[in-house]
């Protein structure tokens, strides 16, 4: 047995009682955002221009020239698509993938397509793991170009 749905109802007559409530003065109030001149949806007692010692994030770099290569440490091989074995489809799939500086495939993007077989190579390389790439001793996103084969044997 189900239990009666509360029902609210409003009161017939307002109590005499009951004040309005007052407003409080967070003293935030010295402009939009907090601070003088402030952007309206800043942040409350944020810095203007950002953190002045916050260094930029690394820009990816491209693997070739003196950017070696990140050595796969994970491989997760592909799932052949059932449609694509079914009609006999074979090839290559060619990927541009972005490393974080951990060496984890964060994007990829299809560079040379085989409609059937995409979806699957591009599942299989966002779980693959590489070890970091470091420039200057400090590990860098990394942009590189990955090939998943997909043979009928």
């Amino acid at each position: 047995m189900r239990p009666e749905p509360t029902r609210f109802t409003a009161p017939a007559v307002t109590p005499d009682d009951i004040q309005p409530e007052q407003a409080v003065d967070l003293g935030l109030s010295s402009g939009p955002g907090g601070v003088e001149g402030g952007v309206p949806g800043g942040v409350v007692g944020g810095v203007i221009g950002g953190l002045p010692d916050a260094p930029a994030p690394p820009q990816p770099v491209r693997v070739g020239g003196d950017i070696k290569e990140p050595r796969k440490i994970k491989n997760v091989p592909p799932v052949y698509p059932e449609t694509a074995r079914r009609a006999g489809v074979e090839g290559v799939v060619v990927l541009e993938c972005l490393l974080s500086p951990a060496g984890r495939v964060i994007d990829v993007k299809v560079i040379r397509t085989i409609p059937l077989l995409d979806e699957a190579a591009v599942s299989a390389v966002k779980q693959w793991v590489y070890t970091p790439t470091l420039v200057g001793g400090a590990a860098v996103p990394v942009i590189m170009t990955v090939t998943v084969r997909f043979g009928l044997h």
